[in-house]
Order: structure tokens, then sequence, then C-alpha cells
């Protein structure tokens, strides 16, 4: 992928984050991802090893001088790169850049990859291709693309707009939905006696009888498919990131570039 350059701009930077770069199973839904854009012919870039962590778990767990040092850098690499739109793949840095960086002198248009899908799909510019049979797919909304930004809508409409794919509701949904368990730092600690918080909400998702629970986030990816692991009735469920969905439906002809720009 290429790397920010101010004297070169890309249509969006790619805020990778840090699940995105070093966790095996994230980097999956980054490869998706940037398959996708390059699908639909946006140009990005992303930092590369410039690229620190947005400084959410910092914060949330109560150190905010290291937070506050992250954000410092962050800032003084994007503003110098002549970054001016990011799209990001985790909610949680969505959050981050868009609602506490302005405070640091960061001042950038961030949006998450499924309001860029929702918007490359309804603007013709992504092109869907017919697929064998129909899975069902129950939504898991994250905490900070739903609650935290008010966003219910987008990831709805690239699910909807699958085809072979029939979107389930999970009992508690939108505003009403559950936490993961690993959002507020919760992902590093060690629980206190009784149900794990991940293994309540895939019991929850369990119930709509999905072949698939369809994620937005890479803290959500990783409890969900932790909780599958421990709850009875998960054993033929799969747990997808969206990206990983409709990368998969892409109606799109064999690419010179292949993987090796990914």
């Amino acid at each position: 992928m290429p790397l920010a350059d101010a004297g070169s701009p890309s249509e969006y930077l790619y805020w990778v984050g840090c699940a995105g770069s070093f966790d095996e199973r994230n980097v999956k839904v980054s490869r998706a991802i940037a398959e996708i854009m390059r699908r639909a012919g946006v140009t990005f870039s992303v930092l590369g090893a410039m690229e620190k962590c947005c400084g959410d778990p910092m914060r949330r767990i109560g150190n905010e001088y290291l937070f506050q040092t992250l954000a410092q850098e962050n800032v003084e690499r994007l503003n110098s790169s002549g970054i001016t739109k990011i799209v990001t793949q985790c909610p949680h840095c969505l959050n981050t850049l868009k609602n506490e960086y302005p405070a640091f002198g960061g001042h950038y248009e961030v949006i998450h990859y499924t309001q860029l899908l929702a918007d490359l799909i309804k603007s013709g510019r992504l092109k869907l291709a017919d697929v064998a049979g129909k899975s069902r797919v129950v939504y898991h909304d994250s905490c900070y693309l739903g609650r935290y930004q008010g966003e219910y809508e987008a990831p709805r409409d690239v699910i909807e707009a699958m085809p072979g794919v029939a979107m389930l509701e999970a009992r508690r949904t939108k505003d009403k939905s559950f936490c993961c368990g690993a959002g507020g730092g919760r992902m590093w600690m060690e629980e206190a006696a009784g149900q794990r918080v991940n293994e309540a909400r895939v019991g929850q998702l369990l119930e709509q009888a999905p072949d698939i629970i369809g994620v937005n986030c890479p803290y959500c990816l990783t409890m969900m498919e932790d909780g599958l692991g421990r709850v009875e009735g998960g054993e033929t469920v799969r747990v997808m990131d969206l990206a990983e969905m409709l990368v998969g439906r892409l109606d799109c002809r064999p690419d010179p570039g292949g993987e090796d720009n990914l």
C-alpha cells in the first residue's frame, strides 16, 4: 500500500489501527478493505510504520499522559503529510481521531470504512456479483460506531446490498445493543466471577440461528470469536467482518496488480 506523502496526496488516508496491523486475524480484514477500495478506484495511502496507536486504550484505562503523547505525535505526522480525509478500520480509532484529536490541532474529515463502502455501493463504484445459496447474517452493533457515533444505517446498507444474504436483527440492537466486552480497556482486564460479557452477547446473537455474526470492529471480531468457542450452539457459526463478506462478492475482472499491491 502506498505511503502518505504531502507531495502526492490521495483521496483518503487509510488508518489501519493496531489490530489491523498486528493481529493476524484482523490483518485479513485490513487486506479486504484495501482490496475493496482499490477495486472501487479509491486512491488511498497509509502511514505504515509511522502510524502509532491512536491512544484510545490508554485514555480509557487512565493513562492520560501516554494518550496525549501519542495524540500529539500522530497529529504532527498527519498534518505534516497534508492529510485531510481519513477512513478508519476500527470504530475506536474513528472516535479518537474524529472527536478527541481536534483538541491537539488535528482537524480531519474522519469516517468509518462501512460509511465509505455504503457510499461506494450507492454511487455504483462497487459492483456486486450473485453468489450461490443464502447466508443468515445477524449484525452486531459495535458501541463506538453505534452509540458513540450514532451510525446504525451504513453497516446495514452494506449488508442488505450483498447478494445471498438474509439480514437478521438481534434482540438487543442499535441504541439498545450490548457491548462485546472489550471496550474501555477491558480487553486486557481479568474478569470477576460471573458470565463473561462476550459470552452473554454471543448467546443473544445465536437466538436468531445465524450462519454468520457480522461485525465492523476489531475488538468485536476478537471477542465474538472467543465467545463462540465457549457457548453451546456456536460450533457451526462464523464471525466475519463486513469487509470480508463484501470482498467475496465483488463483481470484478482479473486484476493485474493482484495481492502484491496490498
